[in-house]
């Protein structure tokens, strides 16, 4: 303890070089605490995105991941209905979990017959009830606005296209796309014939279509599409939906090809009086921290619940591995920073250090002579060198706290990798022990050990030498 008051008082006689190193050293620790916040907010942004969009677990057919791009109703999952029944019964399983639905993915071919055009698409089919409650899963208590689910209560035939899908398919107008400029043609050429199978089919939906109910509010009449797709058996099939309004996919490629319509509008696409299946099964748990344990569970009981069908479990980090390379390369970035920063502290301190050595030199060869030892000396620098890590950190701890309850107050908003429309920007620092503790010990140490060889040399001069230093 005397030691410590010593070092104590050694800083405070010195008090314009220990503010500036202290400082040095909390405007250091403000940085890579403002950073570390900001990563871990990308993180949490990120991974609600996903977790909204596909759940935290998905269950598959074992080679649907790697090859049902190509052909999604190869691989489905007949019976599905049985296996989120047990799911959703087992004792262990039920407390975990949040939303248990199916999906079916297909490809096809998207035409709006009244403008002559047509793209390819691939298809989703969910549960629009099921899905309106996996969007609102938010762990993390982020600031962010969820709006409904535009197909919840909708009518069966309806369908919500991307924005991309949308304008490619001429439906700007009806769907009141802001964004949506008139392409720019060398000449009047004819525009692209609608595909023949379409053409062909589109009669006979349409008939179908009349013969149903019409909804309460339905879109306008021009924003109607006409989806063709193919059974397991390479035969046609073709429904016509009512485009119901057009959301960002977040990633060009995908907005240009997404159609999002009813489970069972999609089933009776793709499998017309056949059994229908489902690509996936997707699984929202209330913590993500338990997906691992949950998957290790469903992984043990899924050879009896599957009826000889190849199935496994994927965690979503294995299903979206942009989030996966993103989180990393924002982990290595700030790693980086952390040893830039720390590295600066440590000069900043053993230069301090230093000069206070030099101009100590007497008083160290005084206290020797009155029988100090090498390790009291070599003890006394080193505190003063950690009192000062100790004092700029907290001090830095606080300031970056400060900082960051004014930027979660002032409303900023940011767009994440990935994400259709900006979030709310803010510094989750509050409560990630983690990072805090883990940054202002590192800091503390890295301070501690560059004092530690001034404090050597400290220790190593000679006592009458010393005493004649001028």
């Amino acid at each position: 303890m005397s030691t410590l008051l010593i070092a104590l008082r050694n800083l405070v006689r010195n008090a314009r070089r220990s503010l500036a190193t202290l400082l040095g050293i909390a405007i250091g620790a403000v940085a890579v605490l403002l950073f570390g916040a900001y990563r871990t907010n990308i993180d949490y942004s990120m991974q609600t995105a996903y977790v909204r969009l596909g759940g935290h677990l998905q269950i598959q057919h074992k080679d649907y991941f790697l090859y049902g791009s190509g052909n999604p109703t190869a691989y489905g999952i007949a019976d599905y209905g049985r296996i989120i029944a047990a799911l959703q019964a087992d004792p262990e399983l039920a407390p975990h979990l949040v939303v248990v639905t199916p999906t079916l993915q297909f490809g096809g071919i998207a035409g709006n017959y009244a403008a002559n055009v047509s793209r390819t698409v691939v298809g989703s089919g969910i549960v629009a009830a099921e899905q309106a409650r996996l969007r609102v899963w938010n762990q993390y208590d982020l600031r962010s606005e969820i709006p409904p689910y535009k197909l919840a209560g909708a009518p069966r035939n309806a369908a919500i296209l991307g924005v991309a899908l949308a304008r490619g398919l001429q439906l700007c107008a009806a769907l009141n796309i802001s964004d949506c400029p008139q392409p720019t043609q060398d000449g009047p050429g004819p525009q692209a014939a609608m595909p023949a199978d379409i053409e062909a089919l589109s009669a006979q939906e349409s008939k179908l279509a009349a013969a149903s109910p019409a909804p309460a509010a339905a879109a306008a009449a021009d924003a109607r599409i006409d989806l063709l797709a193919s059974n397991p058996r390479g035969a046609p099939n073709v429904v016509s939906l009512q485009v119901i309004g057009a959301e960002s996919q977040g990633f060009k490629e995908f907005d240009e090809v997404s159609v999002v319509l009813q489970l069972d509008q999609a089933q009776r696409l793709v499998f017309g009086a056949a059994p229908p299946k489902a690509t996936s099964i997707v699984i929202q748990l209330r913590d993500t921290a338990m997906a691992g344990q949950v998957q290790a569970l469903i992984d043990q009981r899924l050879a009896q619940w599957s009826g000889g069908q190849p199935l496994l479990v994927r965690d979503f980090r294995f299903l979206n591995p942009f989030y996966v390379q993103s989180i990393n390369m924002f982990g290595t970035i700030f790693g980086f920073m952390f040893v830039l920063i720390g590295s600066i502290v440590m000069f900043t301190v053993s230069n301090t250090m230093n000069t206070t050595v030099v101009e100590r030199t007497v008083e160290i060869g005084t206290l020797r002579a009155m029988g100090l030892r090498r390790a009291g000396i070599r003890r006394l620098f080193v505190a003063e060198g950690c009192a000062l890590g100790v004092a700029g950190s907290v001090a830095g701890l606080l300031a970056a706290l400060l900082c960051a309850l004014v930027v979660n107050q002032l409303g900023l908003h940011w767009l994440p990798p990935g994400s259709a429309t900006p979030v709310p920007l803010s510094l989750s620092l509050w409560g990630e022990w983690g990072l805090m503790l883990g940054t202002t010990g590192g800091l503390i140490l890295m301070a501690t050990l560059s004092a530690w060889w001034p404090a050597y040399r400290a220790a190593r001069l000679d006592v009458v030498e010393a005493l004649r230093h001028v």
